[in-house]
């Protein structure tokens, strides 16, 4: 099978099939596409490596999921509704069962967020996948890093640190190991992350400021407090435990939640005054909404137990010892 059989038979939609809104879509030199009038074009780029960031053992329909997901959370945290999507994908050879499941997976991700794929590149070399993802979101209503206020609440949603207790499974570095079901629910976290998308859409006009947790809830959130040129203050005692972290050892979990990564959650903030209504919107969507510190004015990052987001009596500081993923300068 070529190049160009390839991509007809895993990766071009036939008419009935997804959705259809580029002016110019697969199979020309270039794609062409256009915002509704009044919104504004959001655009960001991921690339996975084999061995990086993802196991070789994963399923192709879960690497095909994820590899459209982790664009769709950068989306979600800019309040962006998808709209299209670019594919480059480098292989090793051609594997016609893997690649009619990796589709299968990137496809049913796509039609379920009315996202088209309007083009892209396939090459021979080491397995890689990059995605271009664009959104369309009204003019003056992204989301930033750079929106944080001093008084500002500290929100995350779902259960941070699920993925990186899988990880940590198949290191075979956790004493206990997993239970079965523990394993495979953490797994599915960490290889089918489900993209806050409808969150963000919803935070528009609510959230000062938002960002996806790809490396680590604490390496994330110092991204917003350099760019809004501010500081927090985070509850240890408030943030988010799921079952089967809660079952772990207290800085076993605390390492998976603080620096694991991978989670692809929402990280925001928002004002006090509006905690009923961020509250309204997380039942809305089914999805829990921790809110887990306060923003301030003193730059850095304060870690706290006893009390609750916010200052006051009976806090004690916690010291930082927690390090996110870097590409460059090694894993947490």
């Amino acid at each position: 099978m070529g190049e160009f059989d390839l991509i007809e038979t895993f990766f071009w939609r036939r008419p009935g099939q997804g959705p259809r809104r580029a002016v110019v879509g697969n199979g020309d030199d270039c794609a062409v596409i256009a915002p509704a009038p009044g919104m504004q074009l959001a655009v960001s780029t991921d690339t996975l490596v084999e061995g990086r960031h993802f196991l070789s053992t994963v399923s192709p329909a879960r690497l095909g999921h994820k590899a459209l997901a982790v664009n769709l959370s950068d989306l979600a945290a800019c309040g962006a509704a998808p709209m299209a999507f670019t594919l480059a994908l480098t292989l090793p050879r051609v594997d016609e069962v893997w690649l009619k499941g990796f589709a299968q997976g990137l496809l049913d991700l796509a039609d379920e967020h009315d996202c088209e794929l309007i083009g892209g590149d396939t090459t021979a070399g080491p397995l890689a996948i990059g995605i271009t993802v664009m959104g369309e979101v009204p003019a003056g209503q992204a989301l930033l890093r750079s929106g944080a206020q001093v008084g500002d609440d500290l929100w995350v949603s779902g259960f941070p640190g699920e993925a990186r207790l899988a990880l940590e499974a198949f290191r075979g570095s956790l004493h206990p190991g997993l239970s079965t079901e523990a394993f495979e629910a953490t797994r599915l976290a960490m290889e089918r992350p489900d993209p806050r998308v409808a969150l963000g859409v919803g935070l528009r006009g609510l959230a000062t400021a938002a960002i996806d947790v790809s490396d680590g809830l604490l390496g994330d959130l110092g991204h917003v407090l350099r760019r809004s040129r501010v500081g927090a203050a985070l509850s240890l005692d408030e943030l988010p435990v799921s079952p089967w972290l809660a079952a772990r050892s207290p800085d076993e979990r605390l390492n998976c939640i603080l620096a694991g990564g991978d989670d692809y959650e929402l990280l925001f903030t928002a004002p006090a005054g509006q905690r009923e209504r961020v509250a309204q919107l997380g039942a809305e969507l089914g999805l829990v909404l921790s809110r887990i510190g306060q923003i301030e004015a003193e730059s850095g990052l304060r870690l706290w137990r006893g009390a609750a987001a916010g200052a006051g009596e009976g806090r004690q500081p916690v010291p930082n010892r927690w390090t996110s993923f870097d590409h460059f300068k090694g894993a947490a």
